[in-house]
């Protein structure tokens, strides 16, 4: 799979190939970001640095993603295509899914642009939950940067898994920063 900062999901049925809606012609890579199985031979996975990593497994059945979500895949919601791919593909249902949001960058320091934040309304989210992902921070007494716009990204992976129906009690936060580790 080919992470590409999008939505996109690539299905792996046990004993089948993968299959999924974007893959790069004469080639068996897909562009995508969602990993989704039933398959308990393979593993699921996806590579970040500073992008939020998702696990989730659901409870009931077994079935597991693994969505790589960076500042784009959540503006397009990528948290939203992992939890509806299982319940599409294997009837999972959001109250029996327990996921598991990585160490990713903190919104200590993802400073962002004004156009990252236009990115979110021009997606939809409601502007209560985008002032919430995105705060300013005022230089510190004696500093002479201007304020910075911070995003909290593990946060608005959190809210959009809460929304897309996991309990929120059942969604684990790692809250490590990559940046400072």
């Amino acid at each position: 799979m080919k992470q590409v900062h999008g939505r996109e999901v690539v299905v792996v049925r046990r004993g089948g190939a993968p299959h999924g809606t974007t893959q790069n012609s004469g080639s068996d890579v897909f562009e995508a970001d969602v990993l989704v199985s039933d398959d308990p031979d393979r593993a699921v996975l996806v590579h970040v640095a500073d992008c939020v990593p998702l696990l989730i497994a659901d409870r009931r059945t077994g079935v597991v993603a693994a969505a790589h979500a960076g500042w784009r895949g959540t503006a397009a919601g990528v948290a939203n295509a992992a939890v509806d791919s299982l319940g599409r593909e294997w009837g999972s249902h959001s109250e029996d899914l327990v996921a598991a949001i990585g160490p990713s960058i903190g919104p200590c320091c993802y400073e962002v642009g004004t156009d990252v934040v236009d990115m979110f309304a021009a997606a939809g989210h409601p502007r209560p939950l985008i002032d919430r992902w995105f705060q300013m921070r005022q230089p510190l007494h004696g500093e002479s940067k201007r304020p910075s716009l911070r995003l909290d990204l593990p946060g608005a992976n959190r809210d959009q898994l809460i929304l897309a129906g996991v309990p929120e009690a059942q969604i684990h936060v790692a809250g490590l920063c990559t940046a400072t580790v």
